[in-house]
């Protein structure tokens, strides 16, 4: 294969997506590739894998249910995280007392 025609194609499969990050579906490749995988990439290595026919870019549907999916996993996660940053402090009457007058807690200094 010819690398300047192969690097030409790229470029222009690059040109013809708008955005900087477009969502791919995977086909079928005679290596063991599985069709039907969605993922999100930069222009370029979408282009690279247009043109290599390893993937093609997603319908509209397609991409709706993608990021659809990727907001329920986003969602889930912090549902998941959410406990790990719950801060508790055990505090006495007193320091509660002197937290809520705006003063700091008067402990006294040992001069040991």
């Amino acid at each position: 294969m010819d690398l300047k025609v192969f690097y030409k194609k790229i470029r222009e499969a690059a040109a013809l997506i708008p955005a900087d990050f477009t969502v791919l579906a995977s086909l079928e490749t005679p290596d063991g590739g599985k069709a039907g995988v969605m993922s999100e990439v930069p222009r370029a290595i979408a282009a690279r894998m247009i043109v290599e026919g390893r993937a093609r870019t997603a319908t509209v549907e397609e991409t709706e249910a993608f990021y659809a999916h990727e907001e329920e996993l986003r969602l889930k996660a912090e549902r998941e995280l959410a406990p790990a940053r719950l801060q508790v402090a055990v505090m006495s009457e007193k320091d509660i007392e002197a937290f809520t007058s705006g003063r700091s807690s008067s402990r006294p200094k040992s001069d040991k």
